[in-house]
């Protein structure tokens, strides 16, 4: 299959592109700059030119596609709402090339979509619509298009991983660094789900080559990894003292991540690896950590 894919230079994209290539597809890469292009000819893909907000370049790449991956999202989050708006309208963009066809289109979500209670893990089968977190534009544009006849999937991302990014660890990571101690809130037993960058990219393939329209999939390795864990290994890593802060101190210390770091948002990936055989190989979450060059440029 040749497969359009936004995203296709960052971190997960550039995993997919090689995952992809690996199992024999054809990549077309959307890129707007020399840089982009030059790593994905080097990674053996085709260029193709255009932006996130140049929606007719999304339209045009999809057409050229037997099938799509959207993995690209501007996670500059002082513009939350915006960047999710943004995503909606690029994926009624890709879902409208698409549309009388059964070509698949892959989209992102959060884990965090599928939570239904406080303490259970985030299910594939649960979606809130009127979830407070705006990412959910992104599956109500899903639903919008596949209402549509677009062959339509989600997969939900918890933090990806290698040692050199991990999601909303890296900025907690830099913060830990500028502040001279490793924060977390409370007694820290609140959870982040996890996977490897390499597995989440496997997950993709497979949600495209199977293709089950509606389905959601959650890329979660681990369901749940304690948020004083991680900031302990952190705080080896970095060689600076391990704090609890309060609820009422979270704002003043952890600035835009406030939001994230308090919550507890276990998930399992339970369903998405017995429909479609996913078995997570890569590292854990802990192990990626504690085999970062903290200090390396």
């Amino acid at each position: 299959m040749r497969i359009f894919i936004t995203g296709a230079t960052g971190f997960i994209g550039s995993a997919i592109v090689a995952e992809l290539l690996k199992a024999g597809h054809q990549v077309l890469g959307l890129t707007r700059s020399d840089a982009g292009a030059q790593s994905l000819i080097a990674a053996g893909a085709e260029v193709f030119r255009g932006d996130l907000q140049d929606l007719d370049s999304l339209r045009r790449g999809a057409v050229a596609a037997d099938g799509v991956i959207h993995t690209a999202f501007n996670h500059d989050f002082s513009q939350f709402v915006a960047n999710c708006e943004a995503d909606r309208l690029a994926i009624e963009a890709l879902g409208s090339a698409l549309e009388g066809s059964d070509r698949p289109l892959v989209i992102t979500s959060g884990t965090g979509m599928g939570a239904a209670a406080p303490g259970r893990p985030a299910t594939e089968d649960n979606f809130d619509a009127n979830h407070p977190n705006p990412r959910k534009a992104s599956e109500l544009a899903g639903a919008v298009v596949a209402n549509r006849g677009v062959n339509v999937s989600v997969v939900r991302l918890p933090q990806v991983h290698d040692t050199v990014r991990q999601g909303l660890i890296s900025p907690l990571i830099d913060l830990a660094r500028a502040k001279g101690v490793s924060a977390f809130v409370g007694d820290g037993s609140n959870r982040w789900p996890a996977v490897h960058v390499s597995d989440a990219a496997r997950l993709y393939r497979l949600a495209l080559e199977r293709a089950q329209p509606g389905s959601r999939y959650h890329a979660v390795a681990e369901e749940g990894i304690a948020m004083r864990r991680i900031a302990e290994v952190i705080g080896q890593g970095l060689k600076i003292p391990t704090v609890s802060v309060s609820a009422e101190e979270t704002p003043v210390h952890f600035g835009w991540l406030a939001g994230f770091v308090g919550r507890d948002l276990p998930a399992s990936g339970a369903w998405t690896q017995e429909v479609l055989g996913w078995r997570p190989t890569g590292p854990d979450l802990i192990a990626d950590l504690e085999g970062m060059n903290y200090f390396g440029v």
